[in-house]
């Protein structure tokens, strides 16, 4: 199917499954009983929320079954899932023996643009390990700056569903997609998409590192302009390479670099692009001064290249990709500044919940003290610590498996001044800042950069920022 057309389904009297109740599991169910489907939502939980919303359902007709999300209900003809299942839950298996297909929010999503009329809108998507919500809210920022209709959608808080059944008719959508979403989403083809990096994540749903890029790459899968790849990150252009796109899709890469044909990158402060040029063997087209990037961190300059390119690929001129982001703002916990006490600064970067994050928050700064820790995730800390033992002050440690980031800063930087904070409370985070800012000396950044899940110590990533930030605005009062 190409990636202007719109699939039709003849919902009335037909038996769909619903796996999850949640921001996913509720729009679905409700947007299949309205076309007439059969709904049957199976849940896990049982408790007072997953009651109450089951009571809501139900008196729309739809049937709930709360604490058995293991049985295929019998009848099932299709299971919409929740992203967050795992592929290996006894439903699955089931609806696989019995040959039911299994969609994700994305895959409905996608089947149901353009319903009852309505205009569908091209989706230019982003994935990859880091970087996501950052590239989307930028690529939405350009869009906007261009005059366009749009929204960041999918994996950024505003349901797909929402936005392809809403009443505004948008000209395009700015897409975040996680792996887990590409994995329930066959028939999803975008007008461009990018992958923006690969590194391991999510291995414990997944199964393996080949089966989470083989994720990630669906998002190229008939991909009708650009597929855009990170030129840093190899495993990226393999899996456009490997990618069954339309004819005349072009494969675009960003790099830091000065670009070669058929990429956007830097050249001497500025960014360029010799991609959507009309001789790019010779031209190139300035898009934007690193300057117009907030914050101008390595990483955040690849973001907005990546956002620069899928503009492009959609037609959006050069004036535009400057003004959106020059507009930009990041979202509270990436790289966002605190405060300066005593000549040191200390940055929130609670979003860097796994190594390759935290990775690129290290190499923003010259010397840090490093506050990290929590849950682990499967992940191994040995490369992390070698990239970054140079620009270590000091490091302090907290949360479930901060063991495992001491045992490989052991190994390779046993000079660096680590604290050990044997606690896993929400009151750790303002010892732990207490402690670096003992290790801090003049010039050096107070780094929260955990490597790590939050789930051990505080409800998400978001709260773990705030408890930071609450504890260096207190140290900030103290010192006043």
């Amino acid at each position: 199917m190409g990636s202007q057309e719109v699939s039709t389904v003849d919902w009335q009297g037909k038996h769909v499954t619903v796996a999850g109740l949640g921001v996913s599991g509720i729009p679905a169910a409700r947007a299949l009983h309205e076309r007439g489907a059969l709904v049957t939502v199976v849940n896990d939980g049982d408790d007072e929320r997953a009651r109450a919303q089951a009571a809501e359902l139900e008196a729309l007709g739809i049937t709930v079954r709360l604490g058995d999300g293991a049985t295929l209900p019998p009848s099932t003809e299709l299971v919409v899932t929740a992203p967050g299942w795992q592929p290996d839950k006894p439903l699955f298996v089931a609806a696989a023996e019995a040959g039911v297909p299994v969609w994700g929010d994305v895959e409905l999503a996608w089947r149901l643009r353009g319903d009852n009329g309505r205009k569908a809108a091209p989706w230019l998507a982003v994935t990859g390990t880091n970087g996501k919500t950052t590239t989307v809210r930028m690529l939405a920022s350009i869009l906007e700056a261009a005059g366009l209709r749009t929204a960041a959608v999918g994996n950024i808080g505003v349901s797909l569903l929402d936005a392809v059944l809403g009443e505004t008719e948008y000209d395009v959508l700015a897409v975040e997609l996680s792996s887990y979403q590409l994995h329930w989403a066959p028939s999803l083809r975008a007008h461009s998409a990018a992958v923006l990096n690969l590194a391991p994540d999510h291995l414990d749903w997944h199964g393996s590192m080949e089966a989470y890029a083989a994720d990630k790459g669906r998002v190229y899968e008939g991909n009708t302009v650009a597929c855009v790849y990170n030129v840093a990150d190899p495993a990226t252009e393999d899996l456009v390479r490997e990618a069954d796109v339309e004819e005349g899709c072009r494969a675009i890469g960003f790099t830091l670099g000065a670009p070669g044909p058929s990429q956007l990158g830097v050249v001497d402060g500025i960014l360029v692009d010799r991609a959507f040029v009309a001789n790019r063997q010779k031209q190139a087209q300035e898009l934007a001064e690193v300057t117009d990037v907030t914050p101008p961190a390595p990483h955040n300059i690849a973001n907005a290249l990546a956002a620069a390119a899928l503009a492009r690929a959609f037609g959006v001129e050069p004036a535009a990709v400057r003004d959106g982001l020059r507009a930009f703002r990041p979202d509270a916990h990436r790289i966002e500044h605190v405060a300066d006490i005593g000549e040191v600064a200390y940055v929130d970067d609670s979003k860097a919940t796994n190594t390759h994050a935290t990775e690129a928050s290290l190499a923003a700064y010259d010397s840090i003290v490093w506050i990290a820790g929590g849950l682990a995730k499967g992940a191994t800390f040995d490369d992390l610590v070698i990239g970054a033992a140079k620009r270590l002050r000091g490091v302090v440690l907290m949360g479930a498996d901060r063991a495992l980031i001491h045992e490989a800063l052991t190994r390779h930087a046993p000079e660096v001044p680590v604290v050990d904070l044997d606690r896993t409370d929400t009151g750790a985070m303002s010892e732990a800042v207490a402690r670096a800012a003992e290790l801090a000396r003049p010039g050096d950044t107070v780094l929260l950069a955990p490597a790590c899940a939050s789930m051990d110590m505080f409800t998400n990533y978001n709260k773990r920022g705030e408890a930071f930030a609450d504890a260096v605005r207190a140290r900030a009062d103290e010192s006043a």
